[in-house]
């Protein structure tokens, strides 16, 4: 069967509720293999005031294929005050400040509830702020960010990265409405060592189904550490 927008292959799906220090219960959902995972991922979305949420299509689809195609567990949340299918998170929107909260809850029940082995944060447009802002959880394995537009996160948040040697992948699309991959090469040049990936005709939003795949080719390797790309059909 080729693979396409509307994919969905076996795992077990499971949803859940995690309530954040400052007290806002965040809903989510975790996507199993069927057999042992080979590592997982932490989805963490794109702007809710501009439609994200856990249900963003690169993250909706990487629950629906990853589990089964590369033995990916997949974790996907609604920050607070965001709605999807799953349901509503309490609390309001902050631009990404008290979002710390929510960044810190889910990691630590990926790790003392999930007891997640081979876990990497991965951040979307907004999601790539909280992830490089807040992700310093010292349990996971580091950063994949996808579009990142640096829209709030300062020269000196980034500095941080250079203290904590873990990798960060940064794919940036060629088309990009905010950070093109010249203009990120000179932003990001304050951490040597983060790896920018340029990826010719992609957008912003990863429309497209060549776009889905290779972001999702992208994870999978970053995450098993095996350079190949996910078949096109399965």
């Amino acid at each position: 069967m080729r693979v396409g927008p509307g994919s969905i292959f076996p795992s077990v799906r499971t949803p859940f509720h995690v309530t954040t220090k400052d007290g806002v219960v965040l809903v989510g959902e975790v996507a199993t293999p069927l057999q042992k995972s080979k590592g997982a991922i932490l989805c963490l979305h794109p702007l809710p005031t501009a439609g994200g949420m856990m249900d963003s299509h690169i993250y909706k689809k990487a629950a629906n294929r990853l589990p089964a195609m590369a033995d990916i567990t997949v974790v996907r949340f609604n920050t607070r005050g965001t709605t999807s299918e799953a349901g509503t998170s309490t609390g309001e929107f902050d631009n990404g400040i008290a979002e710390h909260y929510d960044v810190e809850a889910m990691l630590t029940y990926c790790f003392d509830e999930l007891k997640l082995e081979n876990l990497w944060v991965v951040g979307w447009s907004f999601g790539t702020d909280l992830a490089l802002q807040h992700a310093k959880d010292p349990r996971h394995k580091g950063l994949i960010l996808l579009s990142p537009p640096l829209r709030t996160t300062t020269d000196e948040q980034l500095k941080y990265w250079n203290s904590d040697l873990r990798p960060i992948t940064a794919l940036v699309p060629e088309l990009d409405d905010y950070l093109k991959p010249d203009q990120a090469r000179e932003r990001f040049a304050i951490v040597p060592t983060l790896k920018i990936v340029a990826v010719d005709e992609a957008k912003h939003l990863w429309l497209g189904e060549p776009s889905v795949h290779r972001v999702l080719s992208e994870i999978t390797s970053i995450v098993t550490g095996k350079e190949e790309k996910l078949p096109l059909e399965f």
